[in-house]
């Protein structure tokens, strides 16, 4: 076995993000499975999560506030008791093996449909503004599914939003009980709070849009509500300053972040976890000198992700740019990515074909390596 002290030292360093001690920096990104039809999190999520405990910080797939956040059938959700007990569940099975896991809450805003919301309703978002080429995913007449065209939404009214806050406030309660260590705030991917946040997709005229400082009102009320419940150095929040999807475009990306990151550090938040442009496989497009505005502004945990491998997470630490790399696809295939990272052995390839959806298969049976893991999770 190699010397570990030799093989990418930085990742296996120990990191304090928050109120929470990392044993590793290499933490599983959030991975929608789509593989709980009732939105309970069940024995295969214990299963799938807990094979997944050496991760320095495990991020649990995004999941659902409410009901009205739903876009895409089979995720998981936190706003029912039911809910609250599954996730308990898998939370206890991560711990028994060692290991931390965050909570993402998400609400989808504008990506969804009709068919995924209760009573057929039109989803919610910050504008009546549909987004082009976007696609949710749902369930048919016939029992099958797949991706829909998402519908035209209904701007939320300004007296509606702080309910919208309530639920991310009750999530966090049922998240705190079900034993997560933290929770992520999801406001990235062209979801409801990155909407509020971006100049295309937010055309308000009330005290949530024009100006930056109003853009950002509602998801920063969102994580104060949220800090309320677990404290802001057990909170954390993604976010996509550059990314353009689902329709969503942006006028002022950079200084939007650069404000948030004030914001964030003024509230003691944990960390703040960016989604790289570059994740889908493109080339990733920061601005010159992005990352290092991002460290001097603030002072937690920076966490990038979008298509690292073990020496270009490595060569992030070293650059001092970030505190610890997210990895996605390689988690699906790789249960025991640390561990092969650490031993500089060979990756699994994942399988496309059972990203979403399905059971065992390509989700709880990747192989591990020959070291002692519990391969049954």
């Amino acid at each position: 076995m190699t010397d570990t002290s030799l093989r990418n030292p930085g990742l296996f360093t120990p990191l304090q993000i928050g109120s929470l001690t990392l044993p590793n920096r290499v933490i599983m990104a959030p991975l929608t499975r789509s593989r709980t039809p009732d939105s309970v999190p069940g024995k295969l999520q214990q299963a799938y999560y807990g094979q997944r405990a050496g991760a320095g910080l495990i991020i649990s797939e995004a999941t659902n506030i409410s009901p009205t956040a739903r876009g895409y059938v089979y995720t998981p959700g936190i706003w029912t008791d039911a809910q609250e007990a599954g996730w308990r569940d898998v939370v206890e099975a991560v711990h028994a093996k060692g290991g931390r896991i965050a909570l993402q809450l998400w609400h989808v805003g504008r990506v969804s449909h009709e068919m995924v919301q209760p009573d057929g309703q039109p989803p919610v978002a910050p504008s009546a503004l549909k987004g082009e080429g976007a696609e949710c995913f749902v369930e048919f007449e016939d029992g099958t599914a797949g991706p829909h065209p998402t519908s035209t939404p209904r701007a939320l009214e300004t007296d509606e939003i702080p309910g919208i806050v309530e639920d991310y406030r009750q999530a966090a309660v049922r998240a705190k009980r079900a034993g997560f260590d933290m929770v992520e705030v999801h406001a990235a991917n062209a979801y409801l709070l990155n909407q509020f946040l971006a100049t295309g997709t937010n055309q308000r005229t009330d005290q949530y849009g024009g100006s930056l400082e109003n853009r950002a009102r509602f998801p920063l009320q969102v994580v104060d509500a949220v800090a309320e419940v677990f404290g802001p150095e057990r909170v954390g929040i993604r976010l996509t300053p550059f990314l353009e999807l689902f329709g969503l475009t942006d006028d002022e990306p950079e200084e939007m972040a650069f404000y948030l990151a004030d914001e964030l550090n003024r509230r003691g938040l944990a960390y703040l976890h960016f989604n790289e442009p570059g994740f889908a496989g493109a080339d990733v497009t920061y601005p010159e000198g992005f990352r290092e505005q991002m460290r001097e502004r603030f002072k937690g945990g920076l966490i990038y992700c979008g298509g690292y491998d073990a020496e270009r997470a490595q060569a992030r630490l070293d650059e001092n740019s970030a505190d610890a790399i997210a990895f996605g696809r390689p988690f699906i295939a790789n249960p025991d990515l640390p561990e092969r990272f650490r031993v500089g052995a060979a990756l699994n390839e994942p399988d496309h074909a059972t990203f979403y959806g399905g059971a065992e298969a390509g989700y709880t049976d990747y192989p591990f390596l020959d070291n002692g893991y519990d391969r049954l999770g």
